[in-house]
């Protein structure tokens, strides 16, 4: 996945538009933009978008955090639709993810689906707890798939003024967020996926700030409106020179399986090069 879209899991209307617009993977949203007197109708919405969609499209669910009590009507309400997976926000740490996989296995249980069947992604940074717990997710769970990061409830939780500076880019804080939460994915050996870019009339800055993200390793973005899911997949979509560097390094090691280094075009590529190229060329392979 290269695009992970946000839509309101109420709004038929948007869902419908969402299907539209190109993302890899829509999530389905029922935390942050429906009120507390919606939830129970965007549940109803979500299981019959699912039940309509799943299998032709990636859905994710987004459901209500652990701590709030409306996780499990959450869950109730949408894994017979069979969601790819569910995106646990406020994740606080492995434990959190376990917990998350316990419910869905019951669930699937009653359900009749294979268990394990539905993934899971954490959003791994909107608690202050959760930046001291994003070593943790390794082994939580064969479920979780990626882990990505978020800005906005941190800010709050910390009493910021604002998250980005007056540049756009984000401060200090956020920064330590974001890198601890690649650091888990990595650590996780899952994907990593970064935060959404909120100023979504501003092309130039998503793209600046997707570019980055993909340069320090990051493999997709999550966006929050249909129109910044081209410049996100046109950023996370490998170039053919990259496919074809890879291609070569790749080739060159298996030419000569017991080389530390090789020469290609006069420059010179040792192990973990290997390592990059092999990851870039699974990510380019039909899934």
């Amino acid at each position: 996945m290269r695009s992970l879209l946000f839509v309101p899991a109420d709004s038929e209307r948007k869902l419908a538009k969402g299907l539209e617009s190109g993302a890899d993977a829509l999530i389905l949203d029922l935390e942050d933009s429906v009120a507390a007197e919606r939830k129970a109708q965007a549940r109803e919405t979500a299981f019959a978008f699912l039940r309509q969609h799943a299998g032709s499209h990636r859905l994710v669910v987004r459901v209500n955090a652990l701590d709030t009590g409306l996780t499990d009507a959450d869950l109730d309400g949408v894994v017979a639709g069979r969601p790819e997976a569910i995106l646990l926000p406020k994740a606080e740490g492995g434990a959190a993810v376990t917990h998350l996989d316990a419910k869905l296995t019951a669930r699937e249980a009653i359900h009749g689906l294979p268990e394990g069947s539905i993934r899971i992604l954490a959003l791994a940074t909107e608690t202050a707890a959760a930046l001291f717990l994003c070593g943790t997710y390794r082994d939580a769970s064969p479920r979780l798939t990626g882990i990505t990061w978020g800005a906005e409830d941190l800010s709050a939780e910390l009493g910021a003024e604002t998250n980005r500076d007056a540049a756009g880019r984000f401060t200090s804080p956020y920064w330590l967020a974001r890198n601890l939460s690649l650091a888990a994915a990595a650590a996780a050996r899952v994907q990593a996926i970064d935060t959404v870019y909120a100023d979504f009339r501003n092309m130039q800055g998503l793209r600046e700030e997707a570019e980055e993200a993909r340069r320090d390793g990051f493999t997709a973005k999550m966006a929050i409106h249909p129109a910044q899911v081209a410049v996100i997949n046109d950023v996370f979509t490998p170039t053919p020179a990259m496919i074809a560097t890879a291609q070569a390094i790749v080739a060159a090691f298996a030419a000569d399986p017991s080389a530390g280094v090789v020469g290609i075009g006069g420059v010179m590529y040792d192990r973990p090069h290997l390592t990059r190229a092999q990851r870039l060329l699974a990510r380019v392979r039909p899934q």
